[in-house]
Protein backbone atom coordinates (compact mmCIF):
# COMPACT_ATOMS: atom_id res chain seq x y z
CA UNK A 1 0.00 0.00 0.00
CA UNK A 2 1.41 3.44 -0.89
CA UNK A 3 2.31 5.25 2.34
CA UNK A 4 2.96 8.92 3.08
CA UNK A 5 6.37 9.11 1.32
CA UNK A 6 4.97 7.53 -1.85
CA UNK A 7 2.01 9.93 -1.83
CA UNK A 8 4.30 12.92 -1.26
CA UNK A 9 6.65 11.76 -4.03
CA UNK A 10 3.63 11.43 -6.34
CA UNK A 11 2.46 14.94 -5.42
CA UNK A 12 5.85 16.48 -6.12
CA UNK A 13 6.12 14.70 -9.46
CA UNK A 14 3.16 16.52 -11.04
CA UNK A 15 1.99 19.38 -8.77
CA UNK A 16 3.95 22.11 -10.53
CA UNK A 17 3.03 20.84 -13.98
CA UNK A 18 -0.73 20.76 -13.41
CA UNK A 19 -1.02 24.00 -11.40
CA UNK A 20 -2.99 26.58 -13.37
CA UNK A 21 -4.48 24.03 -15.76
CA UNK A 22 -8.10 24.20 -16.88
CA UNK A 23 -10.15 21.00 -16.71
CA UNK A 24 -11.34 19.94 -20.17
CA UNK A 25 -13.17 16.76 -19.15
CA UNK A 26 -13.28 14.03 -16.52
CA UNK A 27 -13.85 10.37 -17.36
CA UNK A 28 -14.54 7.65 -14.80
CA UNK A 29 -14.11 3.89 -15.29
CA UNK A 30 -15.39 1.16 -12.98
CA UNK A 31 -16.59 2.30 -9.52
CA UNK A 32 -13.86 3.02 -7.01
CA UNK A 33 -14.06 2.77 -3.23
CA UNK A 34 -16.46 5.72 -2.92
CA UNK A 35 -18.55 7.61 -5.49
CA UNK A 36 -17.21 10.82 -7.00
CA UNK A 37 -20.00 12.84 -5.42
CA UNK A 38 -20.76 15.19 -8.32
CA UNK A 39 -21.70 15.25 -11.99
CA UNK A 40 -18.47 15.08 -14.02
CA UNK A 41 -19.76 17.75 -16.38
CA UNK A 42 -19.85 20.34 -13.58
CA UNK A 43 -16.04 20.18 -13.28
CA UNK A 44 -15.38 21.16 -16.89
CA UNK A 45 -13.82 24.61 -17.13
CA UNK A 46 -12.62 24.74 -13.55
CA UNK A 47 -8.97 25.49 -12.79
CA UNK A 48 -6.52 23.36 -10.80
CA UNK A 49 -4.90 25.91 -8.52
CA UNK A 50 -2.55 23.60 -6.59
CA UNK A 51 -1.95 20.06 -5.36
CA UNK A 52 -1.41 19.56 -1.64
CA UNK A 53 -1.40 16.52 0.64
CA UNK A 54 -3.12 15.56 3.89
CA UNK A 55 -1.93 12.22 5.21
CA UNK A 56 -2.25 9.79 2.31
CA UNK A 57 -4.75 11.98 0.46
CA UNK A 58 -3.80 14.18 -2.46
CA UNK A 59 -5.88 17.34 -2.64
CA UNK A 60 -6.43 18.87 -6.07
CA UNK A 61 -7.50 22.36 -5.05
CA UNK A 62 -9.74 23.88 -7.71
CA UNK A 63 -10.93 27.45 -8.14
CA UNK A 64 -14.23 26.08 -6.83
CA UNK A 65 -14.11 22.98 -4.64
CA UNK A 66 -11.47 20.22 -4.57
CA UNK A 67 -10.85 16.60 -5.51
CA UNK A 68 -9.53 14.24 -2.82
CA UNK A 69 -7.51 11.40 -4.33
CA UNK A 70 -6.48 8.26 -2.43
CA UNK A 71 -4.26 5.64 -4.05
CA UNK A 72 -5.73 2.75 -2.07
CA UNK A 73 -3.66 -0.43 -1.95
CA UNK A 74 -2.34 -0.63 -5.50
CA UNK A 75 -3.07 2.70 -7.15
CA UNK A 76 -0.67 5.01 -8.95
CA UNK A 77 -1.06 8.27 -10.85
CA UNK A 78 0.36 9.24 -14.22
CA UNK A 79 0.55 12.74 -15.60
CA UNK A 80 1.70 13.49 -19.14
CA UNK A 81 0.80 15.62 -22.15
CA UNK A 82 -0.65 12.50 -23.78
CA UNK A 83 -1.26 8.94 -22.59
CA UNK A 84 -2.20 5.71 -24.40
CA UNK A 85 -5.85 4.67 -24.54
CA UNK A 86 -7.25 3.86 -21.12
CA UNK A 87 -6.84 0.25 -20.01
CA UNK A 88 -9.16 -1.95 -17.97
CA UNK A 89 -7.59 -0.79 -14.68
CA UNK A 90 -7.61 2.95 -15.47
CA UNK A 91 -10.60 4.27 -13.51
CA UNK A 92 -10.10 8.04 -13.43
CA UNK A 93 -8.80 10.35 -16.13
CA UNK A 94 -8.69 14.13 -15.83
CA UNK A 95 -7.88 15.84 -19.11
CA UNK A 96 -6.57 19.38 -18.65
CA UNK A 97 -5.06 22.13 -20.75
CA UNK A 98 -1.61 21.11 -19.47
CA UNK A 99 -1.81 17.32 -19.57
CA UNK A 100 -3.72 14.20 -18.59
CA UNK A 101 -3.89 12.88 -15.01
CA UNK A 102 -4.82 9.19 -14.79
CA UNK A 103 -5.38 6.84 -11.84
CA UNK A 104 -4.37 3.23 -12.46
CA UNK A 105 -5.80 0.99 -9.73
CA UNK A 106 -6.09 -2.78 -10.37
CA UNK A 107 -7.74 -3.51 -7.00
CA UNK A 108 -10.03 -0.45 -6.98
CA UNK A 109 -9.48 0.38 -3.29
CA UNK A 110 -8.50 3.90 -4.29
CA UNK A 111 -10.88 6.82 -4.49
CA UNK A 112 -11.54 10.20 -6.06
CA UNK A 113 -14.07 12.28 -4.13
CA UNK A 114 -15.32 15.79 -4.84
CA UNK A 115 -15.91 18.23 -1.96
CA UNK A 116 -17.20 21.79 -2.06
CA UNK A 117 -14.55 22.93 0.45
CA UNK A 118 -11.90 21.56 2.78
CA UNK A 119 -14.21 22.08 5.77
CA UNK A 120 -17.25 20.52 4.08
CA UNK A 121 -18.96 17.38 5.37
CA UNK A 122 -17.54 15.22 2.57
CA UNK A 123 -13.96 16.30 3.26
CA UNK A 124 -14.36 16.09 7.04
CA UNK A 125 -15.48 12.45 6.80
CA UNK A 126 -12.17 11.54 5.16
CA UNK A 127 -9.76 13.95 6.84
CA UNK A 128 -11.34 14.77 10.20
CA UNK A 129 -9.73 11.96 12.23
CA UNK A 130 -6.18 12.38 10.94
CA UNK A 131 -3.35 13.23 13.31
CA UNK A 132 -0.64 15.84 12.85
CA UNK A 133 1.63 15.82 9.82
CA UNK A 134 5.03 14.34 10.76
CA UNK A 135 6.99 16.47 8.29
CA UNK A 136 5.49 19.79 9.36
CA UNK A 137 6.20 22.11 12.28
CA UNK A 138 3.08 21.03 14.19
CA UNK A 139 4.68 17.68 15.09
CA UNK A 140 6.23 18.42 18.52
CA UNK A 141 8.07 15.86 20.72
CA UNK A 142 6.33 16.87 23.96
CA UNK A 143 2.84 16.81 22.45
CA UNK A 144 3.69 13.43 20.89
CA UNK A 145 4.72 12.06 24.29
CA UNK A 146 1.58 13.40 25.97
CA UNK A 147 -0.61 11.72 23.36
CA UNK A 148 1.23 8.40 23.75
CA UNK A 149 0.62 8.45 27.50
CA UNK A 150 -3.09 8.04 26.82
CA UNK A 151 -2.61 4.82 24.84
CA UNK A 152 -2.13 1.33 26.28
CA UNK A 153 -1.83 -0.43 22.90
CA UNK A 154 1.46 -1.55 21.38
CA UNK A 155 3.45 1.40 20.08
CA UNK A 156 3.55 0.12 16.49
CA UNK A 157 -0.23 -0.24 16.42
CA UNK A 158 -0.62 3.29 17.80
CA UNK A 159 1.61 4.66 15.04
CA UNK A 160 -0.36 2.81 12.36
CA UNK A 161 -3.69 4.14 13.69
CA UNK A 162 -2.80 7.59 12.31
CA UNK A 163 -4.81 9.67 14.78
CA UNK A 164 -1.80 10.90 16.75
CA UNK A 165 0.61 11.30 13.86
CA UNK A 166 -0.55 10.61 10.32
CA UNK A 167 1.14 8.63 7.58
CA UNK A 168 3.54 6.39 9.52
CA UNK A 169 2.58 3.20 7.72
CA UNK A 170 3.83 -0.33 8.20
CA UNK A 171 7.20 -0.02 6.47
CA UNK A 172 8.18 3.25 8.11
CA UNK A 173 6.85 2.35 11.56
CA UNK A 174 9.14 -0.71 11.62
CA UNK A 175 12.08 1.39 10.45
CA UNK A 176 11.49 4.25 12.93
CA UNK A 177 11.10 1.87 15.87
CA UNK A 178 14.37 0.19 14.93
CA UNK A 179 16.16 3.52 14.67
CA UNK A 180 14.81 4.51 18.09
CA UNK A 181 15.70 1.13 19.64
CA UNK A 182 12.10 0.48 20.73
CA UNK A 183 10.41 -2.92 20.77
CA UNK A 184 7.30 -2.87 18.53
CA UNK A 185 5.18 -4.54 21.24
CA UNK A 186 5.99 -2.03 23.98
CA UNK A 187 2.88 -0.27 25.24
CA UNK A 188 2.76 3.32 24.02
CA UNK A 189 2.23 4.73 27.51
CA UNK A 190 5.42 2.99 28.62
CA UNK A 191 7.65 5.39 26.66
CA UNK A 192 9.47 7.99 28.71
CA UNK A 193 9.86 11.55 27.44
CA UNK A 194 13.43 10.91 26.21
CA UNK A 195 12.43 7.72 24.38
CA UNK A 196 9.36 9.37 22.87
CA UNK A 197 11.58 12.24 21.71
CA UNK A 198 13.96 9.72 20.14
CA UNK A 199 11.09 8.03 18.33
CA UNK A 200 9.79 11.43 17.21
CA UNK A 201 13.17 12.20 15.65
CA UNK A 202 13.36 8.75 14.05
CA UNK A 203 9.93 9.17 12.43
CA UNK A 204 10.95 12.48 10.90
CA UNK A 205 14.31 11.14 9.74
CA UNK A 206 12.92 7.93 8.22
CA UNK A 207 10.10 9.67 6.35
CA UNK A 208 12.40 12.43 5.10
CA UNK A 209 14.87 9.83 3.87
CA UNK A 210 12.09 7.85 2.17
CA UNK A 211 10.83 10.91 0.29
CA UNK A 212 14.37 11.69 -0.83
CA UNK A 213 14.73 8.15 -2.20
CA UNK A 214 11.44 8.31 -4.07
CA UNK A 215 9.48 6.16 -1.60
CA UNK A 216 9.38 2.34 -1.65
CA UNK A 217 8.51 0.20 -4.66
CA UNK A 218 7.65 -3.23 -3.30
CA UNK A 219 5.37 -4.19 -6.20
CA UNK A 220 4.18 -1.60 -8.68
CA UNK A 221 4.44 1.87 -7.14
CA UNK A 222 5.77 4.63 -9.38
CA UNK A 223 5.54 8.41 -9.34
CA UNK A 224 3.40 10.37 -11.79
CA UNK A 225 6.51 10.49 -13.99
CA UNK A 226 6.84 6.68 -13.94
CA UNK A 227 9.83 6.60 -11.55
CA UNK A 228 10.20 3.79 -9.00
CA UNK A 229 11.27 4.34 -5.39
CA UNK A 230 14.40 2.92 -3.78
CA UNK A 231 13.92 3.22 -0.01
CA UNK A 232 13.36 -0.54 0.31
CA UNK A 233 17.00 -1.06 -0.72
CA UNK A 234 18.03 1.16 2.20
CA UNK A 235 15.74 -0.47 4.82
CA UNK A 236 17.34 -1.61 8.08
CA UNK A 237 14.73 -4.21 9.08
CA UNK A 238 11.65 -4.16 6.82
CA UNK A 239 11.54 -7.18 4.50
CA UNK A 240 14.85 -8.52 5.89
CA UNK A 241 13.69 -11.51 7.96
CA UNK A 242 16.57 -13.91 8.59
CA UNK A 243 19.19 -11.47 7.29
CA UNK A 244 21.81 -10.05 9.67
CA UNK A 245 21.06 -6.74 11.36
CA UNK A 246 23.08 -4.01 9.68
CA UNK A 247 24.12 -2.76 13.14
CA UNK A 248 24.80 -5.83 15.29
CA UNK A 249 24.56 -8.85 12.99
CA UNK A 250 21.67 -10.54 14.82
CA UNK A 251 19.20 -12.16 12.38
CA UNK A 252 16.15 -9.96 11.80
CA UNK A 253 12.91 -11.43 13.13
CA UNK A 254 9.34 -10.93 11.95
CA UNK A 255 5.88 -11.68 13.33
CA UNK A 256 2.27 -10.79 12.64
CA UNK A 257 1.03 -7.76 14.56
CA UNK A 258 -2.47 -6.50 13.89
CA UNK A 259 -2.56 -8.52 10.64
CA UNK A 260 0.58 -6.77 9.39
CA UNK A 261 4.17 -8.02 9.26
CA UNK A 262 6.47 -6.46 11.84
CA UNK A 263 10.25 -6.65 11.43
CA UNK A 264 12.69 -5.99 14.28
CA UNK A 265 16.07 -6.83 15.77
CA UNK A 266 15.91 -8.70 19.08
CA UNK A 267 19.24 -7.22 20.13
CA UNK A 268 18.88 -3.57 19.09
CA UNK A 269 15.22 -3.41 20.19
CA UNK A 270 15.22 -5.17 23.56
CA UNK A 271 12.99 -2.69 25.36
Amino acid sequence: MPELPEVEVTRRSFADRIAGASILRLEMGKPLRWPLGCDVATLEGRMVRSVTRRGKYLLLNLDRGLLLVHLGMSGSLQFAHALPLRGVHDHFELSTSQGVLRLHDPRRFGAVVYADALDSVHAAKLLGGLGVEPLEEGFHPLAFHRALQLRRSAIKQVLLAGDIVVGVGNIYASEALFMAGIRPTLRANGLSKPRAAKLHGAIVQVLTRAVALGGSTLRDFSSAEGQSGYFQLDAMVYGREGQPCRVCGTPIKSFRQGQRSTFFCTSCQKN
